[in-house]
């Protein structure tokens, strides 16, 4: 089994920044490829982005680039996602996901395991 418990949300004004963790444990050889994920209300999960565990290789969806940053800490078993310039639309919960399969997948189908997430509010 792997846990995932995720950190960081909170609420922010239209411009600002927040940071998320994801703290990871359990079987490591179980999550190859972890992601980020956000739902807001009424709508289907998307992907946000994603890191390779071992190579660090990362995806990021086309509505967050230049944007948010997903990045990883090894020794931590974290993985961060950092939000700049954040707008009303990024209003969502954030979820963190992994999946035991090492190549990154959009598709919230494709992760095995995901945590409870975490609350984003951007205010205009």
């Amino acid at each position: 089994q792997v846990q995932l418990v995720e950190s960081g949300g909170g609420l922010v004004q239209a411009g600002g920044s927040l940071r998320l963790s994801c703290a990871a444990s359990g079987r490591t050889f179980s999550r190859h490829i972890m992601a980020w994920f956000r739902q807001a209300p009424g709508k289907e999960r998307e992907f946000v982005a994603s890191i390779s565990w071992s190579s660090g290789t990362t995806s990021c969806a086309e509505s967050v680039k230049g944007r948010f940053t997903i990045s990883r800490d090894n020794a931590k078993n974290t993985v961060y996602l950092q939000m700049n310039s954040l707008k009303p639309a990024d209003t969502a919960v954030y979820y963190c996901a992994t999946r035991t399969w090492p190549y990154s997948s959009a598709s919230s189908r494709d992760y095995d395991y995901w945590g409870q997430g975490t609350q984003v509010t951007v205010s205009s």
